[in-house]
């Protein structure tokens, strides 16, 4: 049996996406919280000096993405053949361009720099959500399964409406106009293995 180790901070963020395909296949594996002040220390030892790394069998892997179409693909839910699998890449390369765009607003709302959190939401993330999520919700418009790609669960639904749930606890106002986003989050935290993972999942800030 092999055996899976995700190493992160006590944080959803990053790490979090892993966390739900590990629940929905229901896959046993082992987490190490790595805390702030010890992460100086462990830096040089993972594969590109940051968090997450995967280590499966103890061979690590770095970056959040990789780990997720990995872990989706071993456990069925990258998309059912190559064109579906291309197109949940896609789907999850346009929102990480979302979130790089939005990252000075995310950092100093998360309170890890100094800034204005009001402006910030003003001049970069408002806009920024509203650009991208529009593209996001065109898509889901035209498929009436209700996922983002093909007829069930891939991992990119579970990394947007984890991301929509978010945004939620603290900026309604923000999603109202976009429908099919609230729906497509409700659908996919609904899924039974997802839910209970919520319910249980450790107080984490973000």
């Amino acid at each position: 049996m092999v055996h899976y180790k995700l190493i992160y901070f006590p944080l959803r963020a990053r790490g979090e996406i892993a966390r739900q395909i590990f629940a929905y296949a229901g896959k046993d594996y082992e987490e190490k919280s790595v805390t702030f002040e010890q992460w100086p220390a462990l830096k040089n030892t993972t594969p590109f000096g940051q968090l997450p790394v995967l280590e499966v069998d103890g061979k690590p892997l770095g970056q959040s993405y990789a780990i997720a179409r990995y872990l989706a693909q071993e456990f069925g839910i990258a998309g059912k053949n190559d064109i579906e699998k291309a197109e949940v890449d896609a789907i999850a390369d346009q929102f990480k361009d979302y979130l790089n765009e939005v990252v000075p607003y995310l950092t100093v709302a998360a309170g890890f720099k100094p800034g204005d959190a009001n402006q910030l939401r003003t001049d970069v993330f408002v806009p920024n959500f509203k650009k991208h999520f529009a593209f996001f919700e065109s898509i889901l418009a035209s498929n009436p399964s209700g996922f983002f790609v093909g007829n069930s669960l891939t991992w990119v639904d579970l990394l947007i409406s984890q991301h929509i749930s978010e945004v939620l606890e603290k900026d309604l106002k923000v999603v109202e106009e976009f429908k099919k986003i609230q729906a497509h989050r409700k659908k996919i935290q609904s899924i039974e293995s997802i839910k209970n993972w919520i319910a249980r999942r450790p107080e984490y800030p973000f």
